[in-house]
């Protein structure tokens, strides 16, 4: 059941698990929608599928197998036709609503779940539940929102048909000192009014919404987010 190569194997699924942070990690600071937990299940995934295809099956062309002189392998083979098959799983529990993707966590623990079983159905059950381990503890763990985690969301506001003189920098004002980091982007001039439109940049902390940034325009205008 355990061997001692098997910890080398599971130091390869933390190593895979440690990049697929680290890409999820600059994906989340560009505030896009598959982050850390996404990242980390398919480079484990990726990573238990590949550990499968290697060396789960040295043991039906061992010497003293009775049909092994005849058996001859591809395991190649085994990783991309289930990996294949499962993505057609996966793709069925993403969705589109409102410029919001939701279901990509839970497609890719589908993924690596489909890895789990590789293993353990070729007879590494140590890597496997170790596996199984790795991704529920993360999956538990990642979904507390620790600030070490929480990342600057930047976001576009357009704010058009205003009226008041000086409202750029009162609006400035206002951000900075809610703690908002805000730049202009561009200010133009309505032809047919006597309003002025303003794009701003903004990188907004976790803590602030949407609706906090509305309450500080109390003019009348129109908003957009982008």
């Amino acid at each position: 059941m355990f061997e001692p190569i098997q910890i080398e194997y599971l130091l390869r699924l933390f190593a895979a698990a440690v990049c697929g942070a680290v890409i999820g990690f600059e994906r989340k600071n560009r505030s896009k929608e598959a982050g850390i937990r996404t990242h980390c299940l398919v480079a484990i995934g990726a990573a238990l599928m590949m550990i499968v295809s290697k060396y789960a099956f040295f043991d039906v062309i061992k010497p003293g197998f009775k049909y092994a002189e005849n058996i001859k392998l591809d395991p190649s083979r085994v990783a991309s036709n289930i990996a294949n098959g499962i993505g057609f799983l996966g793709a069925g529990m993403i969705f589109i609503q409102k410029r919001t993707i939701t279901g990509l966590t839970t497609a890719a623990g589908i993924w690596a779940t489909s890895g789990i079983g590789m293993a353990i159905g070729g007879g590494m059950y140590f890597i496997g539940i170790c596996a199984s381990v790795i991704v529920l503890l993360m999956q538990i763990f990642l979904h507390r929102g620790y600030k070490w985690l929480e990342m600057p969301v930047h976001r576009v506001v357009s704010v058009k048909n205003v009226d008041k003189d000086g409202f750029n920098e009162d609006f400035c004002a206002r951000c900075e000192k809610m703690g908002v980091s805000v730049s202009l982007s561009s200010a133009s001039k309505n032809p047919d009014a006597d309003t002025k439109n303003y794009v701003y940049k903004m990188e907004l902390s976790p803590k602030v919404d949407e609706e906090e940034i509305l309450k500080l325009i109390p003019y009348e205008c129109s908003i957009k987010f982008d």
